[in-house]
């Protein structure tokens, strides 16, 4: 045929090559695909004008449905977002955060243990027991008769409110002098 492949000019060919092209058609060819040229862009002006009466016609029936633009892009989106969620890419990922996350949450888990552990290490430590000891001892000195032992929390408590103590009645004899 008068359509040969290699006789199309690719977009972004130089005017000097197509110019060279038509050279090598015969008058009759050239006449022939000029009548074929200006059919074609017939046929798009005919299928632009189609397209747009289309387009009209589909403007005023979303017009009566009361569908906007908004709620259009919120379908969009929702479709968009559902298209994204089936994808093996997206499932893949998930998947693989999921279980990222899993591993982290036993990693913390385990470093909670770890940490608890290193607590009542130093907890049972002989510093720690002559600490407490220590401070068991002032706790007697200035607070008198409860019995020894509680937890830390109230042994320091008891030392905090004893120095303060101590400290209220020194100032006081120093007054008094």
């Amino acid at each position: 045929g008068l359509l040969r492949s290699d006789s199309i000019p690719e977009v972004g060919e130089d005017a000097a090559a197509t110019v060279g092209m038509a050279e090598t058609l015969s008058e009759e060819e050239q006449d022939e695909l000029r009548k074929e040229l200006a059919k074609v862009e017939e046929e798009i002006q005919t299928l632009s004008q189609v397209l747009a009466a289309k387009e009209k016609h589909l403007a005023e029936i979303k017009r009566k449905l009361g569908i906007n633009s908004l709620q259009e892009l919120r379908q969009n989106i929702t479709k968009s977002w559902q298209d994204v969620t089936s994808t093996t890419a997206y499932k893949k990922t998930s998947e693989t955060l999921s279980q990222a996350g899993q591993k982290a949450s036993a990693a913390f888990s385990s470093v909670g243990s770890v940490i608890t552990k290193k607590f009542e290490d130093v907890r049972n430590s002989p510093t720690f027991k002559s600490f407490e000891e220590k401070v068991e001892n002032l706790k007697s000195k200035v607070g008198g008769s409860k019995p020894a032992g509680g937890d830390f929390g109230e042994v320091l408590s008891s030392a905090a409110n004893a120095s303060a103590t101590e400290t209220i009645a020194e100032q006081m004899q120093e007054e008094s002098h």
